[in-house]
């Protein structure tokens, strides 16, 4: 007698149950298969803020390396005063005297939403730091008595000065190049500025109707130029309420109707001269105005339609020797791409390439400065050789997007010799890292 094996209903429930998992599994080792591990060349590292806590700002001292400092802001509504370099000993066996590990990094409190902006005053006796809380937080460096030499005991303490309240969160922040004078950008479309250490409110500047995007003193410092996600560029004499011009730069003037996803102004620059800005835009697209007249004198276009220009600097190739003609801008955008153009021509000098949207560009200082440094989403941050585009050194070390990259503004002599460049980053995943170059 013949018995035939009945199949129950959860059998077959078990039996697919088994199968989901199974393929689970497969898709999970395809995954980690397909994921590229990414390689980290950096020099070392600064995890100060809270893991997988965005940093979305970072400025080097105006003199790094002396002092060697660094400060960051980030989603942990904390900003940091830190020195990047990690402990590295010279030809003598000596420690460079202020490292990771030597010198105690400065948490700066009191913001309770994200720092999205922070820098250093023209001199670096001040920091400023810019909150979603719609406050700016101002810390100055308290002089000790520490011997000549002694950069920790030198740099160390920092006093809280002033709470600077806008009623708005914080877009941006500029310190004037020459003085204690700085400026913010808000949501709310207005622009402060404020008189420093006093924290006195010198004028509140009202002309764009969305939120202000970028603000910037250009050369020599007279006056402040301020962009929005209105299509609007105002430049301003702080002296005065009214702008001393206000165009309408990707948007019809006097348009009914306007979306800051087409005609907003994401990106600005000046160039070193003052006499030139660079504009980039929401949709892609790139404009020079002349300064201080607000005449449009150049349209350059090269970035994916609908692909918002990020980041814009200029590099004067001939150090000022060529009387502007040794002028460059480098663009970089959400599609991925930048652009070195040809200020006089328009043209396209070179271009320059991530696998992700392009976030920030950071120039170097003489005697190297044909190169700019690039930070991306894709996780990476290359060197750049703007005169012909080629690719001078990669960045790796970082597992997600690349918020912001700074480039040291003096040699660092780690090695008891007088050059050297670093690069330091801000990531996604609240680390800063460093490079030698």
């Amino acid at each position: 007698m013949s018995h035939e094996h009945e199949h129950e209903p959860h059998d077959d429930e078990d039996h697919l149950e088994e199968e989901d998992i199974i393929e689970v599994e497969e898709e999970m080792m395809r995954d980690m298969e397909n994921q590229v591990v990414q390689e980290d060349n950096s020099w070392g590292a600064s995890a100060l803020h809270e893991p997988q806590q965005s940093i979305f700002t970072l400025s080097l001292h105006p003199s790094f390396p002396n002092p060697p400092l660094a400060i960051s802001g980030g989603e942990d509504d904390l900003a940091f005063i830190f020195c990047p370099i990690p402990p590295v000993e010279g030809p003598s066996g000596v420690l460079y005297p202020c490292n990771t590990d030597s010198f105690p990094a400065t948490k700066l409190t009191g913001h309770t939403d994200s720092v999205v902006a922070a820098g250093w005053s023209f001199d670096g006796e001040m920091v400023a730091t810019g909150g979603m809380d719609g406050r700016v937080r101002v810390w100055r460096r308290v002089a000790g008595k520490a011997p000549e030499g002694d950069v920790i005991g030198q740099w160390k303490n920092w006093e809280f000065l002033t709470s600077l309240e806008t009623g708005s969160e914080i877009t941006w922040l500029s310190w004037h190049p020459k003085g204690n004078v700085l400026a913010a950008g808000c949501e709310d479309a207005t622009v402060w500025m404020w008189q420093l250490p006093s924290g006195n409110t010198m004028t509140v500047l009202s002309s764009h109707t969305l939120p202000s995007s970028a603000g910037v003193f250009p050369a020599p410092g007279r006056t402040l130029l301020t962009a929005s996600l209105d299509s609007s560029l105002c430049l301003w004499d702080p002296r005065s309420s009214a702008p001393l011009f206000k165009s309408s730069i990707f948007a019809a003037p006097n348009a009914m109707e306007l979306d800051p996803a087409e005609a907003g102004i994401t990106a600005l620059a000046v160039a070193p001269s003052g006499s030139l800005a660079a504009v980039g835009g929401a949709a892609g697209g790139v404009k020079l105005v002349n300064l201080p007249k607000g005449d449009t004198v150049g349209k350059l276009e090269g970035h994916g339609e609908g692909e918002s220009v990020e980041a814009l600097v200029f590099v004067d190739l001939l150090a000022g020797a060529g009387g502007g003609k040794g002028v460059v801008l480098v663009s970089g955008g959400t599609d991925g791409k930048g652009f070195v153009w040809d200020v006089a021509t328009g043209r396209v000098r070179a271009e320059i390439k991530h696998d992700e949207p392009i976030t920030s560009l950071a120039p170097h200082p003489s005697p190297q400065l044909h190169l700019v440094t690039s930070a991306s989403a894709d996780g990476m941050l290359k060197t750049w050789d703007v005169r012909t585009g080629a690719l001078v050194a990669e960045h790796k070390g970082h597992a997600g997007v690349v918020n912001g990259v700074a480039v040291a503004p003096g040699p660092v002599g780690l090695d008891g010799s007088a050059g050297g460049q670093v690069v330091v980053s801000a990531g996604d995943e609240g680390v800063s890292l460093i490079w030698k170059l």
